[in-house]
Parts: structure tokens; C-alpha cells; sequence
């Protein structure tokens, strides 16, 4: 194989200045060159229509998403009221039954006797079936709920009667649940 420069030798001084001459023209086509092109200003060009009418439908979109989002909060928040208001209710109720069975309870007690020598002894008469019925314990008519319960009879549903009375949906669904069975019409 030949060598490509034979008769230039390492040393030779015009050799040298070639390839230094090359390096530097190499460095200045790749760092300098690029720098030089002129950047484009991406708001200098003219926005297509297909883009903006892109950006709004997404734009659209995320404002839909967000009111379903704040109407599913609405109702879950609703739904969550509704059912604590319904369990405080249900402990009253289990609180108010509780003190009536103790007031029967503390009636129907036959009192011990003081001693056994000094009176004769006495047997359990076991009551009679009347006093072992339930009782119905009358519920407390709020008059809070008069207006709920005049409307329902009037046949509206309760949405209309929650935005009627500017209350929420979820109250006036457990006030109709929790109606009186004598109550209803």
C-alpha cells in the first residue's frame, strides 16, 4: 500500500499549516455555523385555525370535567349529610326507646321484700299479655318539617321541593323517609 502523502514528511512546516488550517475551518463549520442560522420566533408565525380550535375543545373539555367533578363532590358531601343526619336521628330514636323500656321496666318491678322471715313469700305473677305489647312511642312532629310534608302531599317530588324550600335534596329525601307512617297521605 502507498502512502496517500509520500512525499510530505510529518515534519514539513506547509503540512502542518494545512492541517491546522483544516481543523479550524472543521470548528467553524460545526460550532459557528449553526449559531449563525437565524431562530425562529414561534409567535412570529400566524396560529392556524386547527390548532386554536384544538386548544378550546380540550379547553372545553377540562370545564366540563370540572363541573362533573364539582357536581360529584356536591352530591357525595349531600349523601354524606343525609346519612349522618339519618344515624343521628336513628341513635335518638334507639336513646328515647331505650328510656321508655327502663321506665316500664322500673313499673313493672315488683319491689323485694325486707326480710324473708317477716314476710311470707311471694311468687312471680308473670304479666299479662297487654302489658307485653309494644307500645308505640308517638314521634315528635317537627315543625320544621310541616313544610316538607305539606308539599309531598301535595304530589311534588322531593327535588322540587328541596329547590322550592332552598334546602338540600338529600334533607328532604330523609325527611320524607323518616315521615310517620300515621302521617302519610
Amino acid at each position: 500500500m502507498m502512502p496517500v502523502f509520500a512525499d510530505t514528511t510529518p515534519h514539513d512546516p506547509y503540512f502542518q499549516w494545512v492541517l491546522i488550517a483544516l481543523a479550524v475551518a472543521t470548528l467553524f463549520y460545526a460550532v459557528v455555523k449553526p449559531a449563525m442560522k437565524k431562530k425562529k420566533d414561534p409567535l412570529a408565525k400566524p396560529p392556524s385555525f386547527s390548532a386554536l380550535s384544538q386548544e378550546r375543545n380540550v379547553e372545553r373539555q377540562m370545564q366540563n370535567l370540572l363541573v362533573e367533578l364539582s357536581e360529584m363532590a356536591r352530591q357525595i358531601s349531600a349523601q354524606l349529610d343525609t346519612r349522618s343526619q339519618k344515624l343521628e336521628l336513628l341513635i335518638q330514636d334507639a336513646d328515647e326507646k331505650i328510656a321508655a323500656l327502663k321506665q316500664m321496666q322500673q313499673q313493672i318491678q315488683i319491689p323485694a321484700p325486707a326480710s324473708q322471715s317477716a314476710q311470707p313469700q311471694r311468687t312471680w305473677i308473670e304479666p299479662a299479655p297487654t302489658m307485653t305489647r309494644n307500645i308505640p312511642i308517638p314521634d315528635p312532629v317537627d315543625e320544621q318539617h310541616q313544610p316538607v310534608y305539606a308539599l309531598a302531599d301535595q304530589g311534588r317530588s322531593a327535588t322540587e321541593i328541596a329547590r322550592e324550600l332552598d334546602r338540600p335534596r338529600g334533607e328532604v329525601e330523609l325527611i320524607l323517609a323518616l315521615r310517620p307512617a300515621g302521617q302519610r297521605v
